[in-house]
């Protein structure tokens, strides 16, 4: 039961996580965006997620590790586990030294007049986006294989 229950929670803070990311990646493109709207996008995205995300990061790295130290009768499932919680670690760091330090320089910023290097700085945080969104689908990936794999099925 206790399984279960962590499973059902990692999987599921797991998917807020990766898909709160994936809708950055598909509707928050800032290639096209004046300046003082880049800005103002950013702000408000970061003042409410930059609190909420690492916490929830964390949680599913540490569900995700606890199901894996529980499913040590299942080696595949756990070397899945072990992998996703690899690939979560990976995009959190990448968030964390990558995204967030430009976080803090957009956050001093005022729409009406953005840092010389704005566009740098911008795209440099996009490619850093799209690297955490990366790693977090396939941590995704590995643990819903994890989840539908069925040991006692016959192959």
């Amino acid at each position: 039961m206790i399984i279960n229950l962590i499973r059902f929670a990692g999987l599921l803070l797991t998917s807020l996580v990766v898909g709160t990311t994936f809708g950055i990646w598909l509707g928050y493109n800032p290639s096209g965006l004046s300046p003082a709207t880049y800005v103002e996008q950013q702000q408000k995205a970061i003042g409410a997620l930059n609190t909420i995300m690492p916490v929830l990061g964390a949680a599913c790295i540490l569900l995700n590790s606890a199901l894996a130290v529980l499913t040590k009768a299942d080696s595949r499932t756990r070397y899945l586990l072990i992998a996703s919680v690899i690939f979560l670690i990976a995009a959190g760091l990448i968030t964390r030294f990558g995204n967030q330090p430009i976080n803090a320089i957009v956050m001093t910023w005022s729409a009406q007049a953005p840092a010389a290097n704005w566009i740098e700085l911008r795209d440099s945080w996009w490619q850093w986006h799209i690297l955490r969104t990366s790693a977090g689908l396939v941590a995704l990936v590995l643990l819903l294989l994890a989840a539908l794999r069925n040991p006692k099925r016959s192959h």
